[in-house]
């Protein structure tokens, strides 16, 4: 870098994101201050401490359940111009969330990079300059495969103050923000440690989790020859069997395990412990803070989600009004899917001894309501108040944000066996989709296929912000298939429907069905619209892709 190698991250996002009004994005921040020779092996961790928290603010606020949620009608929200844009297949350069994921991940990634520039000229010992570089590039190609899926061809940022210093030039071409993403990972899975340097940071195992995800992805769109053909109906092998080798090192480290009780995933003392089985990544909100005392360091989906102040104490509760579940999605769970159903939504007659304990819990009915329920209000990210635990404050449910769990990776081993096949009966393929239906009450499957995953996967991770991304997989290859799977969830169509208590779900015979105007899915709506202010600041957004000029050998031993 120049300039004394500082890192010089308000000078990269002044670039990048002129239109950012929280000047605290950046406060108390360490890395700002701290010049490459000054570095010694004891604060090298307080250059990455951000890319936990801070940096993913935007994004995680809501674009996370949104877009990856709303986008694929897991979720609605009829007056939350946080989610109706998603949900109604609506979005444009100016919807609010996607201009702030734009900001939030590009701020990973140029930090990200600012890091890794940072820590190769400090006088560090070269073990700790490789983990805490390893570290950063995790961050940066989780960013980058998120930047990919959703917005294809953008621009790769491998050098800071270059790019602080030209920030208008073109992007690259999504095959190669895809192959720079898994780079990132697998150097990241080569060079982390087993075991992670501090609590609740990423070790290899979180490299090679998320690696079963980007090439189980990426087997589709290699298929197609790069999109040229996105309903090829198959995907690459070679990919397949990367998919598999990955999830497998997670799986045979034997340090991960599902939790026995899947609620407990979404409570503050199981989701903040940092001996939790389940979770590989996560973004980690400071517990005890509030909008005023720590924006920008705190997750504040409940004030979103919860449909009332009886739930949070206070007026952050804006989940009123229509906040809840589609027909299509509450349709997907199986009558016996109580237990993951509880978890991630309130029906009527659900009863919640951890929220308004001090009055004996709540129990979601009409006597709290006011009116019988006349929809289910979301129960996943809702912890209480600050009477109710006291890490709870306004705006800050005090949990982290899962970015991948074990689950997943279950799940990403099964569908790599499945490959291109119809179903598959393999043994143990079966044995990781049943440990996560058997966990949720429901009985063993002897045969799998597409469909039985997506299913699984649509219901394990509802509200996870996970989704959207699998449908898009889905589509580099089967591209139609998904069209019309979108549009058959007939999203202009509002059904009244009544549900109680285990899982009784039935039309409702006094309402007649509503309607509104919604978007028609196409091949277009797989590609998110640049944010008009971006196009206005770097109009060589609209060129063509230039390729990136890749420097590095892959690395070509990582399953050896």
């Amino acid at each position: 870098m120049k300039k004394h190698n500082k890192i010089i991250f308000s000078l990269a996002l002044a670039a990048l994101l002129p239109f950012v009004a929280c000047d605290d994005f950046l406060e108390n921040s360490p890395s700002n201050s701290i010049v490459g020779s000054s570095l010694t092996d004891e604060n090298l961790p307080m250059l990455v401490t951000p890319l936990y928290n801070r940096a993913w603010f935007g994004f995680n606020s809501n674009f996370y359940f949104g877009l990856g949620d709303g986008m694929a009608y897991n979720l609605n929200a009829p007056y939350s111009d946080y989610i109706y844009p998603f949900s109604d297949l609506a979005v444009t350069g100016l919807t609010g969330p996607l201009v702030s994921a734009w900001e939030s991940l590009y701020t990973v990634a140029v930090r990200a990079t600012g890091v890794i520039e940072t820590v190769k000229a400090s006088p560090a010992n070269e073990e700790a300059k490789t983990l805490y570089i390893a570290e950063a590039r995790f961050m940066r190609g989780v960013a980058y495969w998120y930047l990919a899926s959703l917005w294809n061809d953008v621009i790769i940022v491998d050098q800071e103050q270059e790019f602080v210093d030209n920030p208008v030039k073109p992007t690259n071409p999504k095959k190669d923000v895809y192959e720079y993403a898994i780079r990132d990972l697998e150097f990241a899975a080569k060079h982390l440690p087993e075991q992670a340097v501090a609590s609740e940071r990423i070790n290899r195992y979180s490299a090679f989790g998320m690696l079963s995800r980007l090439y189980l992805d990426y087997s589709g769109y290699v298929a197609s020859n790069f999109g040229a053909n996105p309903n090829c109906g198959t995907r690459d092998e070679a990919y397949l069997e990367l998919a598999k080798k990955a999830a497998e090192k997670v799986i045979n480290s034997g340090k991960y395990s599902l939790l026995p009780n899947y609620a407990d995933l979404f409570t503050i003392a199981k989701n903040k412990d940092a001996e939790n089985p389940e979770t590989l990544f996560r973004l980690r909100w400071v517990p005890g803070l509030t909008s005023e005392t720590g924006y920008g360091l705190i997750n504040p989906h409940q004030a979103y989600f919860a449909f009332g102040s009886i739930i949070t104490g206070d007026d952050a509760a804006w989940g009123g009004g229509g906040t809840g579940c589609p027909y299509d999605m509450i349709k997907e769970y199986e009558a016996e899917d109580v237990i993951r159903r509880k978890a991630t939504w309130m029906g009527n007659g659900d009863y919640y001894p951890e929220i308004n304990s001090a009055n004996g819990g709540l129990t979601y009915d009409e006597a709290t309501m006011s009116s019988a329920p006349r929809w289910l209000s979301v129960k996943k990210g809702i912890t209480g108040s600050n009477k109710d635990n006291s890490a709870i404050g306004r705006m800050n449910s005090a949990l982290d944000t899962y970015m991948l769990r074990y689950a997943e990776v279950l799940l990403n081993y099964a569908e790599a066996v499945l490959g291109n096949n119809a179903s598959t009966s393999n043994a143990t393929a079966l044995q990781y989709f049943n440990a996560i239906r058997q966990r949720a009450g429901l009985g063993a499957k002897t045969s799998i296929t597409w469909k039985d995953l997506r299913h699984e996967r649509r219901v394990e991770f509802c509200l996870e912000g996970r989704y959207w991304y699998d449908l898009v997989a889905r589509a580099y290859y089967n591209q139609q298939e998904i069209i019309n799977y979108l549009n058959d969830q007939n999203r202009g169509v509002v059904v009244q429907y009544l549900f109680d208590t285990p899982n009784d779900l039935r039309i409702n015979p006094d309402l007649d069905e509503g309607s509104r105007a919604v978007g028609t899915a196409t091949a277009a709506t797989f590609r998110l619209p640049y944010p008009e202010s971006e196009l206005l600041m770097n109009p060589k957004l609209r060129e063509t892709p230039v390729p990136f000029e890749f420097t590095e050998d892959k690395i070509t031993d990582l399953f050896n």
